[in-house]
């Protein structure tokens, strides 16, 4: 009886709970929102999210943040764009994008580190830097990347499953192993559940945050890449609250604030829960404005959901 109250209580199984449900109930409503043409819209409508997701709930769970992913994605794309259009190859070109968005993350990891200020002040500001880059770059018009990120798209697994959907599941399996199956992964989630005792065990706490950034830095630029390939051109304010949602579904999805806490799955889970509801009320026709307020609240709900048994343990 222990046992089962326990798996009931995991956020994991709560969120299939209510993915099933809510998936059946559509179904039944709207049979076309179970057909496998647009299951696979929705994983390529949260493939972005996904990407950027994993990298926030890595940083959340090794005790950071980083508002700045919206805006380094930004600039990452910008930088490829800004090549392409030059006449540099792809490989080249994409090469440069996830070395710029690497180093904005070491930026950010090394600034934190080393002064010891809030991770939410420091990447609220490093992101007002990498979006006036992108202006400056940019400068303020669309750029194209002529079409040479299309085969994200167009490349289909089975015939039904876009490469940039593979992308994520990939991006999702290799996180997993980091934080599960690794040295690293194992000492950053010590460092987020709690600093000073990883500190007291011999863990170098400073080199590891910046690499934790650094390692998020990497993972932005992916989501930048898969971006591009979706609408095949950028602008500079392109990834502007990408940060606030990607946050939204780890929360969601069980990573606390608190750090040491969260899974990968859960993270996922989170995501996938939160385009499920948002393509469920494009199917169901539902008004644009009415839509955002039922979004809302069922994000505040299940936010809320995820913290009753942190305030069981403490009443």
């Amino acid at each position: 009886m222990r046992k089962e109250r326990r798996i009931f209580r995991d956020q994991r199984v709560l969120l299939c709970i209510v993915i099933v449900v809510l998936s059946a109930v559509v179904g039944i409503i709207n049979p076309r929102f179970v057909r496998l043409n647009n299951i696979v819209a929705i994983l390529q409508q949260i493939s972005v999210l996904g990407v950027l997701t994993m990298a926030m709930s890595m940083l959340l769970i090794s005790g950071g943040i980083d508002l700045s992913i919206g805006n380094m994605m930004t600039l990452s794309g910008v930088v490829v764009a800004t090549l392409l259009m030059r006449g540099t190859s792809l490989p080249v070109a994409a090469l440069a994008g996830v070395g710029v968005s690497t180093l904005c993350g070491l930026l950010n990891g090394f600034i934190i580190a080393k002064s010891r200020t809030m991770p939410l002040i420091i990447t609220l500001g490093t992101g007002q830097m990498f979006n006036g880059i992108s202006l400056l770059i940019a400068g303020g018009s669309f750029l194209q990347f002529q079409n040479k990120l299309d085969f994200l798209r167009t490349i289909k697994l089975f015939d039904f499953l876009p490469l940039m959907v593979i992308f994520m599941l990939a991006i999702v399996l290799l996180m997993y192993v980091l934080l599960n199956k690794t040295r690293f992964g194992r000492r950053i989630v010590a460092i987020g559940g709690n600093e000073r005792n990883a500190y007291l065990s011999g863990i170098k706490v400073d080199l590891y945050k910046i690499l934790t950034y650094g390692i998020s830095g990497a993972i932005v630029s992916i989501a930048g890449l898969i971006f591009a390939a979706r609408l095949n051109a950028i602008t500079a304010n392109a990834g502007a609250g990408y940060e606030l949602d990607a946050l939204v579904a780890a929360v969601v999805g069980g990573v606390t604030f608190e750090g040491g806490r969260g899974t990968v799955l859960g993270a996922f889970l989170g995501c996938l829960l939160i385009g499920i509801i948002s393509n469920a009320l494009d199917i169901l026709g539902v008004d644009a404005y009415v839509k955002i307020v039922i979004t809302g609240a069922i994000i505040v709900g299940a936010v809320v959901l995820s913290n009753i048994e942190k305030l069981r343990r403490r009443a």
